[in-house]
């Protein structure tokens, strides 16, 4: 793996950014999840992933004044739109800028010993893709950047800028599930000997020559896979997710519910296979005739199938085509 070098971009970004815009966030699934956590009035829930607070004030009303509220988001500009934007909610509110798998050290550091649900709604937001100067989106001509916490050093420029052309088609080819990755990471390394890639309308540039034509005429936009594999890469999305799907579990109270969103397979495996593992945490052999290790499931499955957005979502909100929410529930042991 080339060593990931820090960039400082500041100053070049200073340009580009902007004021902070209207945090507008339609929630995706918002009925499917209210309705799948079972919200009881007085009880604690955690919206891990915040964004602008879309399904955090559905929850807050749910709850009533004498619920709690934890609200997570490593955006700092996610933090103070949802702030804004929950103001009207009567329950009380712990709102912090973390990464939604640090959720243990939330509830220690806060004094709480369990909570009675759960919601992540995994992946970028759509303020994060309509915001420009974030540099998310192929749309729109930006620095490479794709930093969740613009606090953090490490952006999409030192992914494109640094990592060796091996490194780049993995990542692109893994998290992009791009089958033109070697080929797109070979005209990246050959442009950046003529100067580094600094913004997203180069890279996409760059991205639509390595594809061929005949390639391009159907499907998505042909720098779709690419961008989110970068974006998965500058931000550890997927180690994050791994982390969190257990640290959620534990921390759930019996009966408490955890409600996953995602919003492509990567991210849907690794909650399946998850899931399915706290369903059935047996380590003996398969080939022994009845258990010995003693290993009993805490959690029973609330959704088969993931549930995805019906047709009248989809019309008004066509970014909830490839959602999918899995839903588990934590058990009382005897």
């Amino acid at each position: 793996m080339a060593s990931k070098r820090r960039h400082k971009s500041a100053a070049r970004q200073a340009d580009w950014e902007s004021e902070p815009i209207a945090f507008s966030h339609v929630p995706v699934l918002f009925r499917e999840c209210m309705e799948g956590l079972r919200i009881k009035p007085g009880g604690t829930y955690v919206d891990g992933t915040l964004g602008g607070g879309g399904h955090a004030a559905g929850i807050a009303e749910r709850i009533g004044p004498e619920g709690l509220l934890i609200g997570i988001d490593r955006d700092r500009d996610a933090l103070k739109a949802a702030e804004e934007n929950l103001k009207a909610s009567l329950c009380r509110k712990i709102l912090v800028q973390r990464t939604y798998a640090e959720i243990r050290d939330v509830l220690e550091e806060n004094g709480i010993p369990g909570i009675d649900g759960a919601l992540l709604d995994i992946g970028v937001s759509s303020f994060q893709l309509d915001n420009a100067d974030r540099g998310f989106s192929y749309m729109h001509d930006a620095p490479l950047d794709m930093r969740m916490n613009r606090d953090d050093d490490f952006s999409a420029y030192d992914v494109v800028n640094t990592y060796d052309k091996e490194d780049l088609a993995r990542i692109i080819r893994e998290y992009g599930e791009e089958r033109w990755a070697s080929r797109i990471a070979e005209y990246i390394a050959r442009e950046r000997m003529n100067g580094p890639i600094e913004t997203t309308g180069q890279l996409t540039e760059l991205i639509k020559a390595a594809i061929p034509a005949s390639a391009r005429r159907e499907g998505p936009h042909p720098a779709k896979r690419t961008f989110q594999a970068i974006r998965i890469e500058v931000n550890g999305e997927l180690d994050q997710l791994r982390e969190a799907v257990n640290a959620y579990c534990d921390v759930l109270l019996p009966g408490g519910r955890l409600a996953i969103i995602t919003f492509h397979s990567l991210e849907d495996r690794i909650v399946k296979n998850a899931f399915a593992k706290r369903l059935n945490p047996c380590t003996c052999p398969k080939d022994l005739p009845v258990c010995v290790c003693g290993k009993v499931a805490d959690v029973r499955k609330v959704t088969g199938k993931p549930i995805t957005a019906g047709e009248e979502e989809l019309e008004e909100n066509p970014r909830s085509r490839s959602a999918k929410l899995r839903i588990i529930e934590k058990r009382l042991i005897p």
